[in-house]
């Protein structure tokens, strides 16, 4: 009898097995961490989208008043970052009174809508001379550096390194420079130094 029944058993013995090993790796599936690359964000490539040789790009305000003219040998858009490198650039930017500054570089780098201007290697913006709300006249006014900062709609200059500044026959020197147009008001930091020409008397 017992032969019997273990007989019996040993049929149904490898299908019994097959089910432990089945469940077996089943619960080894659900409780194995799965293997997967770490999941890295991709990096905008800094590549032009397109590019600009001996161009010319106009700006205007609502009225159709030319704000700005930019000029260049070559530019270069970089989409992921939407500035534009211009090589050998030339800039005549006007303010609401219509006074012209003239901003040239080797090289200069610009933003969507061209209101800032960085101007790199043997930068010089120059402003007409000009009359003052008292009717005075005022002075050409030039600034010279490897680096200059315009910010064209609010009428500043800004420089981390050394810059000249001249104004009529009277210069000036300085480590860092922060020039304010509109309350003509100049910041000059670090090493200072200025000559004062006395006007020619009449």
């Amino acid at each position: 009898m017992v032969w019997g029944a273990w007989d019996q058993l040993s049929i149904y013995l490898p299908i019994i097995l097959m089910g432990v090993m089945a469940l077996g790796t089943y619960w080894l599936a659900r409780n194995t961490p799965g293997f997967s690359l770490p999941n890295t964000p991709r990096l905008a490539r800094h590549d032009p989208d397109y590019t600009m040789r001996v161009f010319s790009v106009k700006t205007f305000d609502a009225t159709g008043r030319l704000k700005s003219e930019v000029f260049g040998t070559e530019g270069r858009h970089y989409p992921d970052t939407d500035t534009l490198e211009i090589d050998k650039p030339r800039i005549r930017s006007y303010n609401e009174r219509g006074d012209l500054t003239v901003a040239t570089a080797i090289r200069a780098l610009s933003n969507a809508d061209g209101s800032e201007v960085q101007l790199l290697g043997d930068a010089v913006v120059t402003r007409a001379p000009v009359r003052g709300p008292d009717g005075r006249p005022t002075p050409l006014l030039e600034f010279r550096g490897e680096f200059l900062h315009t910010f064209l709609t609010t009428e500043r200059v800004k420089s981390h390194k050394p810059v000249v500044l001249v104004r009529g026959t009277d210069r000036f020197t300085g480590d860092r420079m922060d020039f304010d147009n509109v309350t003509r008001v100049m910041d000059l930091s670090g090493r200072v130094h200025g000559l004062l020409v006395p006007a020619a008397k009449p």
